[in-house]
């Protein structure tokens, strides 16, 4: 049985409950963070719950984009959320009935939620491309001005230049 969409859990409203056990160790570095000047971290905008499968896919897609772009020892990646808060599925009480389901780490507005350490040289690839989006933070913003993007939630919504003109169709982006 597969797991649940994010979605359904991504809403925090409970009393966390943390588990009791911790990562005790980990192995030595290959490179020591004093030799990155640059820091560039990932922000959250609002209060909500990662789930640990999330987070590692995060951990991932940032690691093979720095890999790609400054070699396997140009970098530094930490993740700095722990994920120890367990979440259940159909709970009936507020007790600890309910089947374990997972993990997920609480994060709360402005807190940082992955930070990616490199040299000054790569400032470029590092800033524009950490959100991992299709354009760059310039054509982002004559995107919104020329009304091809549209703000929708937490989202935007792609309009294309092909298809009727009659009724344009928004993309989820």
């Amino acid at each position: 049985m597969g797991l649940r969409p994010a979605r359904c859990y991504g809403y925090c409203k409970n009393q966390p409950h943390p588990t009791s056990r911790f990562c005790r160790g980990a192995p030595d570095k290959k490179a020591k963070v004093d030799e990155f000047p640059l820091c560039v971290h990932m922000v959250s905008d609002e209060y909500e719950e990662l789930s640990s499968e999330a987070l590692e896919a995060a951990r991932i897609c940032a690691n093979k984009y720095t890999i790609k772009s400054f070699g396997k020892n140009g970098f530094h990646i930490r993740v700095q959320l722990h994920p120890f808060r367990v979440f259940r599925i159909n709970k009936i009480l507020s007790c600890a009935f309910g089947k374990h389901q997972g993990t997920v780490a609480r994060v709360h507005n402005g807190q940082v939620i992955m930070s990616i350490c490199s040299k000054l040289q790569n400032k470029e690839h590092m800033v524009e491309k950490l959100g991992f989006t299709k354009c760059n933070a310039d054509e982002f913003e004559d995107m919104v001005a020329e009304k091809w993007l549209i703000p929708d939630g937490c989202g935007v919504k792609y309009i294309p230049s092909h298809g009727p003109l009659d009724k344009p169709r928004a993309l989820y982006f």
